[in-house]
């Protein structure tokens, strides 16, 4: 089965829904990174050990990736099943009102040990809705568009994530800016999480004046759609789910180095104001929203498998220059240092979506493509900035960090070998694929 045209406005509103939802929802997720390595470990695990409560501060961050296999199963079922489109509405919906009611909550301070299970249920809903989102984002763009440009039309979804962070960034950055430190740590920070609220009902607006997309139409005239999607997925792909799951663990460990530990590097370890990391991963992010689609599009006119491996090769070698430059706590060398590890990441993010939907049949692809991504979050970006943060504690040392970034990349490099090349196929059965 080949894609069905459509016309051009159809493809545009798709791209710019997948786009703008993805950046909505890492908006969510971004804004509690980010104050996850900067303020919640204060208000909501208090500690006398400054690393202690920003370690107890990042469990919580964890929880936001250990649930998104939930996320994957339920929602990439759903969306194989009843379609793209209604699912990206629910996921929508419950990340968005999880962030808000963050913004509301009580801290350690009015309501003690209460608050930090209130934040670590909300950290979860947060992690559910992303991991049924990125699938079915990554879909809504690439089944509107031509399967030979799949690298490109997949790419919107991926430009969400360095959207988000900037965002979530900037609203924090210039909060901190405007409010004296008292008045940031009581009610400040408060605010990034509530404009969630404003921008879901912007996203709302837009994934309900979408239609569905035509590749899932066409499975559904067809009376194609799986009854049991996730234990075919098992049982028929497992070979495209390990290919899956393992070229994204480097990307995220990659990404949770960068956009997350390295604020409490440069601020705990190197003493730096946090306006310095803030400011480089802000710069880092803007860069990566032209780079995603640029190295998208790149991969539809070369080898998806050759970026790739080039891709991880950097990321591996990278972190071991990153920190010596780190350490001279020049700001330009740090802001130079982000700016060129996301572009790494940029590399090898551009062309993932297209890389993992393009191993599964087309009737589960919403699941497979779900489920590698967030099981590969689980022993990813999940933990990385937990094992950051407790090896530069048991070996004062960034050498172990940088070979643990360096230990992902060899199974990221496993996977793209095992991955197979079928670009434009559309619905091939799994098995007959080369």
């Amino acid at each position: 089965m080949t894609e069905p045209s459509t016309d051009r406005k159809s493809l545009r509103r798709a791209f710019v829904a997948s786009l703008s939802g993805t950046t909505l929802e890492y908006y969510d997720f971004a804004v509690y990174s980010v104050a996850s390595a900067t303020i919640l470990g204060k208000l909501f695990f208090p500690s006398s050990d400054e690393l202690a409560s920003t370690m107890l501060a990042f469990s919580t961050f964890a929880v936001g990736y250990v649930s998104r296999p939930f996320g994957g199963f339920l929602f990439g079922r759903l969306g194989d099943i009843l379609g793209r489109k209604q699912v990206l509405v629910f996921t929508l919906l419950l990340t968005g009102i999880a962030t808000f009611l963050i913004g509301v909550l009580p801290t350690h301070a009015a309501f003690g040990g209460g608050a930090a299970v209130l934040l670590v249920l909300l950290r979860f809903a947060q992690g559910v809705g992303v991991g049924g989102e990125w699938g079915g984002a990554v879909l809504l763009s690439s089944e509107f568009g031509d399967p030979k440009r799949r690298g490109f039309w997949a790419s919107a979804a991926q430009i969400g994530p360095p959207a988000g962070t900037l965002l979530a960034n900037g609203v924090l950055t210039l909060l901190s800016l405007l409010l004296t430190t008292a008045q940031f740590e009581s009610w400040g920070w408060r605010v990034a999480f509530l404009l969630s609220g404003v921008l879901v009902l912007f996203g709302l607006w837009l994934r309900m004046r979408l239609e569905e997309t035509p590749v899932f139409r066409k499975i559904a005239e067809r009376g194609e759609r799986p009854k049991a999607p996730v234990r075919e997925v098992f049982r028929e792909e497992p070979r495209a789910l390990i290919t899956g799951i393992l070229v994204r663990i480097c990307p995220d460990v990659l990404y949770s180095l960068f956009t997350v530990f390295v604020l409490t590097y440069l601020t705990n370890r190197l003493h730096l104001p946090k306006s310095d990391g803030t400011i480089a991963v802000m710069i880092g992010s803007a860069c990566q929203l032209f780079l995603m689609p640029a190295f998208g599009a790149l991969s539809d006119r070369v080898s998806r498998r050759t970026l790739y491996l080039v891709g991880t090769i950097a990321a591996v070698v990278w972190p071991f220059l990153f920190f010596p430059l780190a350490n001279t706590r020049s700001v330009v060398l740090i802001i130079v240092g982000v700016v060129v590890a996301l572009a790494i990441h940029a590399l090898l993010y551009g062309p993932q979506a297209a890389l993992i939907t393009e191993q599964f049949s087309v009737r589960l692809r919403y699941t497979g493509s779900s489920l590698a991504y967030t099981l590969a979050a689980v022993v990813g970006g999940a933990v990385a900035p937990l094992v950051f943060t407790a090896l530069l504690a048991g070996f004062g040392t960034w050498v172990v960090v940088a070979l643990y970034l360096a230990f992902t990349g060899i199974l990221t490099l496993g996977g793209v070998l095992l991955s197979r090349t079928g670009r434009a196929v559309e619905a091939e059965p799994a098995g007959a694929r080369p």
